[in-house]
């Protein structure tokens, strides 16, 4: 299957996470994208290093210059249960609006086409609705996905 790219319309599928109230939701992810600018990326598993260190900092700390180019929500997604993501969304001080979403079973990473074939990882990377920017990486390297990246684009 070819990854998504630009101009694609994004699929449909459910993703898992816990909310404010500390309740485990199963959301489409359409329902939380449709009529908004939304980012979506993507990180190989939750306590990785660079994802740790660099990817997800990055997006907390560009979000207001993101929210300021028109994005309303950054969608975070990772090959992970909701318990990994929320566990992982604690051991931030500040999250800003980034939402922390688990994809478990890998079946919308694979709708995306951006499943990878490397030990303990899986990749995702793209927009919604219509794929305006599509920032693939390649066999899990950080070099094109960043927040800085994404608001070079916009």
């Amino acid at each position: 299957m070819a990854p998504i790219a630009i101009d694609d319309t994004t699929p449909d599928g459910t993703l898992a996470f816990f909310d404010e109230q500390d309740k485990l939701q199963e959301v489409y992810v359409h329902s939380l994208a449709t009529g908004k600018k939304v980012v979506l990326f993507g990180v190989p598993r939750a306590f990785t290093p660079t994802c740790s260190m660099q990817h997800v900092p990055g997006f907390i700390e560009k979000s207001e210059e993101l929210k300021a180019k028109g994005v309303e929500d950054l969608l975070l997604i990772s090959v992970n249960d909701p318990f990994v993501m929320k566990a992982w969304k604690k051991s931030y001080a500040e999250t800003k609006n980034v939402k922390f979403l688990g994809d478990g079973p890998a079946k919308y990473t694979h709708a995306l086409g951006l499943e990878l074939d490397l030990p303990f990882r899986e990749r995702t990377r793209g927009s919604f609705k219509e794929v305006v920017v599509a920032n693939i990486e390649s066999g899990g390297e950080f070099t094109v996905s960043s927040a800085d990246d994404i608001l070079a684009t916009l």
